[in-house]
This record gives C-alpha cells, sequence and structure tokens, in this order.
C-alpha cells in the first residue's frame, strides 16, 4: 500500500532528526570502516539521501543506523570503484571495503560510542597543532561549521578552514592510526581532548550563531563523552570538566522561555534547575578537589558549584567567586576569564569598578570582536544610569552578536533605553 503524504512527512522528519542527532557518530564509523575523512563524509550524505527514497517507500528499518553505516559503505566502494582508475589512493583505500566486514549486527551502542571517542583521538593526534586538533574536531566530530568554529576562535572563517584542510592531509600523509591511545599515552593527549570536549558543550549550551539559544544534542554528546572518558582515565580534570558541564547543564530548562528568549541568570526561575545533575556535579568536584592536583575545569567547576548553592543573585557568595576567579586567571591568563572577573567584581563592588576594568580589557584590543563584552558593558552602564554609553555598547554588541535570542534580547534592552 502506497504511504500517505502524513507518512511520508513523518519518514523525511525521523530522517532528519536521525541526521541532527546521529550522524557524526555514524561519520565516526564510517572513518573507521572507510579510513578517509572526506569518502567517509561523502558517504554519509549518500547514506541520509538514500534513507529518504528508501525509507519512504519501505519504512524505517529496525537498525537505522546499522543501515546507515552499511549504506554508506557501499556508497564508499561505488565512488571507489568510479574514482580508482586515476587516483593511485583512492584505489589503496578500496581494497579492505569488498569484504563482507560490515555486518548490521556489528553495530551495537557500544561500538558507535567506540567510534567516536576513537574518532576525537584521531583528530587530537600530537603530530597535529594544537589550533588544528581542535578545528578539525569540533568540525568532523560535532559537525559545527567553519563558521561555528570561527566563532569560537575569534578567528576568521578562512583560517578556519585552511587548519581542517591541512590537519586532514597531515592524518591522510602521517597514516595517524585511528584509534584511542593505550593508558600510558592517555594522559599527555587528554589536554587537546578536554578542549574540544568543552568547546562542544559551549556550542550546545549557547550556540555561537544561529536561530537557537541552545543546542541540547550538543551538550548532550559532550557529556556523554566526558562520562566515557571518565571511565577510561579517572583524571581530576576529567572530573573537573563532567562536573562543569553538569552544573551548567542543570539550569538548562530556566534559560529560556517558551518563545525561545534569553533568560539571563539573575532572573532564572531556580526552582527549575536540575537538583539531581546539580547533586552529581558537586560530588565530582569534590572529588576532583580532594586530589590536590586539578586544574582550571576543576575552578570553574567550584565558581559554578557556588552559584548553584545561591537561592538568588544577593545570596551568592560573590567574595568567593572573585577569590576563584583571581585562581583561574593565575593558572590560564585569557581575556575572556578577565571579563568574567570583572562582571563578578560588578557584582561584589558595584558597577562603576566593572566598567573600569571592562575598559581596560577593551583598551588593549583583546576582545573588540567578542560581542559579550560589549553587551556586558551595556549592562553595567545601564544599571548606572549612563544611558548614552549603554546604548552605543548595546548597539557594538548586537552587530557583533550572530544568535537569534541574543539579538532579540539585545533589541529588547535597546528599546528599554529609548
Amino acid at each position: 500500500m502506497a504511504n500517505t503524504a502524513s507518512d511520508v512527512v513523518q519518514i523525511r522528519d525521523a530522517v532528519d532528526e536521525l541526521y541532527r542527532t546521529e550522524s557524526r557518530r555514524i561519520f565516526a564509523t564510517l572513518i573507521r570502516v572507510i579510513g578517509d575523512f572526506d569518502l567517509a563524509e561523502e558517504a554519509l550524505q549518500d547514506a541520509f539521501a538514500a534513507a529518504v527514497e528508501k525509507w519512504t517507500n519501505e519504512g524505517v528499518p529496525a537498525n537505522p543506523r546499522a543501515w546507515l553505516v552499511s549504506t554508506g559503505r557501499f556508497k564508499a566502494i561505488d565512488t571507489i570503484r568510479r574514482r580508482a582508475r586515476f587516483d593511485k589512493t583512492i584505489a589503496d583505500l578500496g581494497e579492505g571495503l569488498d569484504e563482507p566486514t560490515t555486518e548490521l549486527e556489528d553495530f551495537d551502542e557500544a561500538r558507535f560510542n567506540d567510534d567516536h571517542l576513537r574518532l576525537i583521538f584521531t583528530c587530537c593526534h600530537p603530530a597535529l597543532s594544537p589550533n588544528a586538533q581542535i578545528a578539525l574536531t569540533l568540525r568532523e566530530t560535532c559537525g559545527l561549521t567553519t563558521e561555528e568554529i570561527a566563532s569560537a576562535f575569534l578567528s576568521p572563517p578562512a583560517t578556519i578552514a585552511q587548519r581542517i584542510v591541512r590537519a586532514k592531509s597531515k592524518i591522510r600523509e602521517a597514516k595517524i592510526p585511528y584509534e584511542v591511545p593505550s593508558l600510558t599515552d592517555l594522559p599527555q593527549r587528554l589536554d587537546s581532548v578536554l578542549s574540544v570536549i568543552y568547546l562542544m558543550f559551549n556550542e550546545g549550551y549557547s550556540a555561537s550563531s544561529g536561530v537557537h539559544a541552545i543546542r541540547p544534542d550538543l551538550s548532550g554528546e559532550a557529556i556523554h563523552l566526558a562520562r566515557v572518558l571518565l571511565s577510561l582515565l579517572p583524571d581530576p580534570e576529567v572530573m573537573g570538566l563532567l562536573a562543569l558541564m553538569l552544573l551548567h547543564e542543570s539550569r538548562r530548562a530556566a534559560r529560556t522561555n517558551n518563545n525561545g528568549d534569553l533568560i539571563l541568570l539573575d532572573d532564572q526561575d531556580r526552582s527549575l534547575w536540575n537538583q539531581e545533575l546539580i547533586a552529581e556535579g558537586k560530588q565530582l568536584l569534590e572529588q576532583a578537589l580532594a586530589t590536590q592536583q586539578f586544574g582550571v575545569y576543576t575552578l570553574q567547576a567550584a565558581i559554578s558549584a557556588v552559584h548553584a548553592s545561591s537561592t538568588s543573585k544577593d545570596d551568592t557568595n560573590w567574595d568567593q567567586i572573585v577569590a576563584l576567579y583571581d585562581l583561574l586567571l593565575q593558572a590560564e591568563p585569557s581575556p575572556v576569564i578577565e571579563l568574567n572577573r570583572a562582571v563578578a567584581i560588578a557584582m561584589r563592588d558595584g558597577p562603576e569598578t566593572g566598567v573600569k576594568l571592562i575598559d581596560s580589557i577593551l583598551e588593549r584590543g583583546n576582545l573588540n570582536e567578542y560581542h559579550l563584552v560589549h553587551a556586558a558593558k551595556a549592562d553595567l552602564c545601564r544599571r548606572l544610569g549612563r544611558t548614552s554609553e549603554a546604548r552605543t555598547a548595546y548597539r557594538l554588541a548586537l552587530s557583533l552578536a550572530q544568535q537569534e535570542p541574543e539579538r532579540r534580547f539585545l533589541n529588547q534592552r535597546l528599546q528599554e533605553l529609548g
């Protein structure tokens, strides 16, 4: 019996949802099967295109992820056969693909998770520069666009694109193995992997651009990967990072309203905060602090824990938060950390002090293209009654913001200023 129009829409929606939530795990498995980034990406797109056609007529298979991997593999074989006469490298890739090694039952949950973690460690191989590691991992394991990564790096998109192309070439030419390193090699590879997982989480927690403020699929995947990593290596900073992400994630339900508009921390309904995530985050934080070998993620988690323990902004221990930011700034000097510290000092000592600190950051030029520094200054000037300065800073922040909910929030603030 032919599918109705409603059935077709449901199947297309199912394919779209699967692409949104699972495509990067499927891609990671295709890289293991095929052995090449670009061919795997092409096979991924071909497999999803085939799914739209086949599933519309035959229905969604019992194991859709495995179906997509298997279909992608056969699409890659077809591509290799077409190109092999012109490209010896492509022909070499195809030597093992004709073997029937890819069975549907091979692709259980554990295998998909292993493949994703394996891909992260491949992208974070020490043969690649640190910036290339992070850019490549965000592109290939998270599916972020070049523009989104550029926003996270505060760098031009062309620069990010060049890093990604060079990193792929290095992996191919150096024959970098596609594997999770041994336990003895794991610690030295850890910093880059933690950076990537945290950047992935940040993109989900507060999207750099687009129509939505949050992307729960990305933040959820980052938390999942941190849990897997912690099971492999119970390192204090892995604990600290997982604690930090859980404490942030606990506030997700309170961060936007029904229209998707942003609600700042001061105005959030704290009864909506997820107490189970807060309790788990605090427990991990205590374990990390007890080792006395923690680092920047644990310090950030400690700051988040102070917020999680407060019933309101007036009840918040701003002295403790400023002291933690002082430690964090010593451990990792950064203009963004300076900005966050300035906002915390403004909450403790008043907005006038905060404006002076932010102006000193802006004078150095480090964050002039970062919309949040101008938004922070605008808010402090608004609280001081310096309306003209606030209006100028809000307009500058608005010109730089790429996320629609943030733009709506900044526009609303401007309208309130008249």
